[in-house]
């Protein structure tokens, strides 16, 4: 059922939508500079009612699916699902789009937004979490893939300097 990966899609439906979030994960590692290529958006959205109802219809409007769940399971995907659970990984027109509201190692949508970058991807404006709240993610999440990623973004992090610690390079 996945469609073509698209995250510029996916963002700009989520954005559409006027769903509050931060980009997190391997495409906000790849904002940041980072060469390891990823098959899915993660985004850590905020969890008020109103935008558990926005972050619903954007996914209802990409024919979202629960990821390696089988079709006949029963899933309302609604404000009040998205609500009573944390984290949910998708299957959607545009591609995987992992849905967290509290990623390993923060505090959630309210912390990663205090520091997030905004970013002009070129049909979209998103909020991207900084370089150091993305290596926090990824250290606490501790699979071996997060752990090579942390040595690369902090390699980035390093070259870019401590002036500009944390910040997209573009």
């Amino acid at each position: 059922m996945s469609g073509d990966f698209d995250p510029i899609a996916a963002l700009q439906a989520l954005s559409d939508a006027g769903v509050e979030f931060v980009l997190i994960g391997g495409v906000a590692a790849r904002i940041h500079g980072s060469p390891t290529l990823t098959r899915d958006v993660d985004v850590c959205h905020a969890r008020d009612a109103a935008n558990l109802e926005r972050l619903s219809i954007a996914l209802q409007g990409l024919h979202a699916k629960l990821r390696g769940v089988d079709e006949d399971v029963p899933f309302q995907l609604d404000a009040r699902t998205l609500g009573a659970g944390g984290n949910f990984t998708f299957v959607t027109d545009v591609g995987d789009i992992d849905i967290l509201a509290m990623p390993s190692g923060v505090d959630g949508y309210e912390q990663l937004a205090r520091s997030a970058v905004s970013v002009d991807l070129g049909d979209v404006v998103a909020k991207v979490c900084n370089l150091d709240d993305l290596i926090t993610m990824k250290r606490a999440a501790a699979r071996p893939k997060d752990l090579i990623e942390v040595e690369v973004l902090s390699a980035l992090r390093d070259e870019i300097g401590g002036a500009d610690q944390g910040h997209a390079t573009h």
